[in-house]
């Protein structure tokens, strides 16, 4: 990415319940380094798993984030009304002949399957065609035997060879609704997204979406994976796993405890107003202070 290049940057819950401390620490993240750089810093709502989403939880997410001071530069985007976009780029992959109906079952695919890094790699099954039998379910990228790599901010250098380590991945599921893998593609394309500072949980991701940048034309952003926070018995802090949400009443405590988590200095004397403390964090940020790991405990 040309230096000369205007720096935009995102954050992009899905609303999927209260917004918690993990992911005050992404946004708090991702909002530090787009104004150090002097950019912008959109929001999108990752609402295209509509399944899983929680009536009420987008609105009270953005309410949230305004408790906390976080000012962004464009309208919110919503994945739920990006529906022909993606569609348009499902026909594209379609005429580049790089995407094939799948009538696989998730048990079919287990038992005939090995594991890979996120789960059970799809074998193949209905790669050459779809056996006659067989209903198409969902529709998967056709991918090959060679290393994506990037040079992560914070992790470092990152290689993956997606057809061995992933396999064909679906893009289209078996319930009709867009996969993220090109959702979240597509939307960065459309927001002029430059920079990625999103949680670690997403780095075994990046390489897929990379690939779909590719194949699509589209150019790609820096990524920087920053430390999921973990509890004392090391799991992840989530809205699945019902993490307490951050309280909006009070946001300095948990902006200063964000600061602390990413190693960020802290100022002398604790601000008072959230100007104050936006107006520190910003100017002292640095990307290169936090630390290169998948995961770190809180602390008290």
């Amino acid at each position: 990415m040309p230096s000369t290049t205007p720096y935009c940057g995102r954050f992009a819950p899905s609303p999927t319940g209260a917004l918690h401390f993990g992911s005050l620490i992404a946004a708090v993240a991702c909002y530090l380094d787009a104004r150090s750089n002097n950019g912008q810093w959109l929001v999108r709502m990752e609402d295209v798993d509509r399944p899983r989403e929680v009536p009420g939880a987008a609105d009270g997410i953005l309410r949230t984030l305004e408790a906390f001071g976080f000012e962004w530069d464009e309208a919110i985007c919503y994945q739920s009304q990006r529906t022909e976009a993606y569609q348009a780029a499902l026909e594209q992959l379609q005429k580049q002949g790089m995407i094939y109906p799948c009538g696989c079952s998730r048990k079919e695919i287990a038992q005939q399957g090995r594991l890979g890094a996120e789960g059970i790699i799809y074998p193949g099954t209905c790669r050459k065609y779809l056996p006659t039998e067989r209903k198409a379910r969902s529709i998967r990228v056709i991918t090959h035997d060679k290393n994506i790599r990037f040079i992560d901010r914070i992790q470092g250098e990152i290689k993956q060879s997606i057809a061995d380590e992933i396999g064909d991945f679906v893009i289209h599921r078996a319930d009709g609704l867009f996969a993220y893998q090109l959702a979240v593609v597509i939307d960065d394309v459309y927001q002029g997204i430059t920079h990625i500072v999103r949680g670690a949980d997403l780095v075994l991701s990046t390489p897929r979406q990379i690939y779909l940048q590719v194949l699509l034309g589209h150019p790609t952003p820096t990524y920087a994976h920053l430390p999921l926070a973990v509890d004392t018995a090391g799991n992840k802090l989530s809205k699945q796993a019902q993490s307490l949400p951050v309280n909006r009443k009070v946001p300095l405590p948990a902006l200063l405890a964000a600061l602390r988590f990413l190693h960020q200095p802290l100022p002398d004397e604790q601000p008072t107003t959230l100007d104050e403390f936006w107006a520190w964090a910003i100017k002292n940020w640095d990307i290169q202070r936090v630390p290169q790991q998948s995961t770190q405990p809180l602390t008290g």
